[in-house]
């Protein structure tokens, strides 16, 4: 009887967010808004935004004052980004969502070896479950932590309903090329010059630097700029495009994949990191350091239809695994484990 009314009692869960910056995409926020809503009927959710900005140490010791004095007895979701929140936090209560190891790689010396325990080691460890979002994410978390890999559930990032098929006629003598983000990951510089002579148009998603301006004009790209877009003005630069290009140097996840293949247009993306994980055989693989390479990629998709109509097809079965409501229904299957683990 017991065990009967624990299954039909709503679970309590608080959620503990970064306080998000005027002028940023909010994606992390929106992943778990949606599970919220599609777990309403099986949960009880709060939502707790840190005070303070994820700036320096004075700030992030508020934060984790303030995220302990809030948290709850029955689980306590610490949602990325501020993996440190729970430092204070009962350890049984804690679920910990790592998006990705960037910070890591940024930083040197002491600074590194502070970083690593303030954002892996140290919330690790203080968690009951860490859940990551693709399993390249998984092996960097066991790789600067040593924790057991047991310990981490990979949930991937669900696709956002608005992602539909679109039918768009290939352009092959100009297509429309589009890029999302500008941070040094994304590595615009070299797509950029693998485009140099290629009859296309490169659409950028993000602010565009002194250093990308120089090389768009010296490579001869055509191209068309815009930053701070909605979520459905982002939707229409897919609906607009012929491919995806997303070749990154680095992704916890890479949704653009994703989105891409939801909307049906082709994607080239990087063979290394996350990417070939989330991409599954539905995108054409490129080594994104090689600028021939990358090009090669693009002019494959371009003039081979039978090679860019199979790449589609794959993604439209690709997509299936990203589904809301069976990723949502994931994380609640594991709120019921750690409720019953720590009883």
């Amino acid at each position: 009887m017991k065990k009967s009314k624990m299954v039909n009692k709503k679970i309590k869960i608080n959620f503990f967010q970064r306080k998000p910056r005027n002028g940023f995409s909010f994606s992390l926020e929106y992943i778990f808004e949606d599970i919220r809503k599609r777990l309403i009927d099986k949960i009880d959710a709060r939502v707790f935004i840190s005070k303070c900005y994820n700036d320096g140490y004075y700030s992030k010791f508020i934060n984790i004052i303030e995220a302990a004095f809030r948290q709850g007895n029955d689980i306590n979701h610490v949602t990325g980004e501020i993996h440190f929140l729970n430092l204070l936090m009962r350890k049984k209560r804690v679920v910990l969502t790592v998006l990705d190891c960037g910070m890591m790689p940024r930083k040197t010396g002491l600074a590194k070896i502070i970083v690593k325990w303030l954002y892996l080691t140290g919330p690790v460890k203080r968690a009951k479950v860490v859940t990551s979002i693709s399993e390249a994410t998984k092996a960097e978390i066991v790789g600067y932590t040593g924790c057991n890999p047991d310990k981490i559930r990979v949930i991937p990032v669900a696709i956002a309903p608005a992602f539909q098929p679109v039918h768009k006629q290939f352009n092959k003598t100009k297509p429309v090329i589009l890029h999302i983000g500008t941070g040094h990951n994304k590595n615009l510089l070299r797509l950029i010059e693998s485009l140099n002579n290629i009859e296309c148009h490169l659409t950028i998603v993000g602010k565009l630097n002194p250093e990308y301006l120089e090389a768009l004009s010296k490579f001869n790209v055509d191209y068309s700029n815009e930053y701070n877009v909605s979520n459905e003005r982002l939707l229409e630069k897919y609906h607009e495009c012929d491919i995806l290009a997303f070749v990154s140097t680095f992704e916890g996840f890479g949704m653009p994949i994703v989105e891409a293949n939801a909307v049906e247009r082709v994607v080239v993306t990087s063979n290394l990191s996350s990417m070939p994980e989330v991409a599954n055989e539905a995108a054409c693989l490129v080594d994104p350091f090689s600028i021939e390479d990358i090009r090669n990629g693009i002019l494959k998709v371009i003039n081979d239809d039978n090679y860019r109509e199979t790449l589609i097809e794959k993604g439209r079965v690709n997509k299936l695994r990203f589904n809301p409501d069976f990723i949502a229904n994931q994380y609640f299957q594991l709120y019921q484990e750690v409720l019953s683990s720590k009883r």
